[in-house]
């Protein structure tokens, strides 16, 4: 009776080792991809504008980028487009709390009126990464080169501008007479932004350029 126990039990734990190798990959493999994509991230980074904080950024994304340069770029247009979003209320909060005098007014609603055009630019370019990437990542829709250069330059137009959106808001904002640490703070949010926005593009470029090899 024992040993028909001891038999069962055997039998038991191999299906359950089985099951758990089915589901959950040998653990070292998962760290091991884990960090050659990290390592993608650090050595894609270097070729950007902001390296740090292309990495702080995009660091815990790993495990989805998977060393995919499309899904870098994808992954960098995302984030930055929420920080963009997020700075974009921060701007419509702040111009409501604070009061501005007229032309403080003026430079602020022009600077809204830039990141707001920026946050649509960025979610035109993000629209058409994710068509992408749900299509196994890869940027096409009828298999043609034609379509995917298109896109990509489409994109690349798109963020670009998203760009110079937020360089003509940071202009607004230096023209405000806005209390020192208020403006301070604004500045810092909308200078990341660009920053992201910088490294975006640059990634943006990396893919198309692997894209073409």
């Amino acid at each position: 009776m024992a040993r028909k126990v001891s038999v069962c039990a055997l039998i038991f734990l191999i299906i359950v080792l089985q099951l758990c190798s089915y589901f959950n990959p040998c653990s070292a493999s998962n760290g091991y991809n884990h960090r050659k994509s990290k390592e993608f991230i650090e050595k894609s980074c270097r070729a950007t504008s902001y390296p740090k904080l292309c990495l702080k950024s995009l660091a815990r994304r790993a495990s989805k980028i998977k060393g995919n340069p499309e899904l870098l770029a994808n992954a960098a247009l995302s984030t930055t487009f929420f920080a963009a979003q997020t700075t974009s209320r921060l701007l419509k909060d702040t111009s409501r709390i604070h009061s501005l005098k007229s032309n403080d007014v003026a430079a602020m609603v022009d600077c809204i009126a830039d990141l707001s055009d920026s946050v649509q630019k960025l979610q035109m370019s993000t629209k058409v990464m994710d068509e992408g990437t749900k299509n196994n990542g890869v940027i096409r829709v009828d298999g043609s080169d034609d379509v995917v250069r298109v896109q990509i330059n489409d994109i690349q137009m798109w963020v670009n501008m998203a760009l110079e959106e937020e360089e003509t808001c940071m202009i607004a904002l230096a023209n405000m007479n806005v209390k020192g640490r208020v403006k301070k703070g604004i500045r810092k949010r909308i200078v990341k932004v660009a920053h992201l926005t910088s490294n975006a593009l640059d990634l943006v470029k990396s893919f198309a350029l692997a894209h073409n090899k």
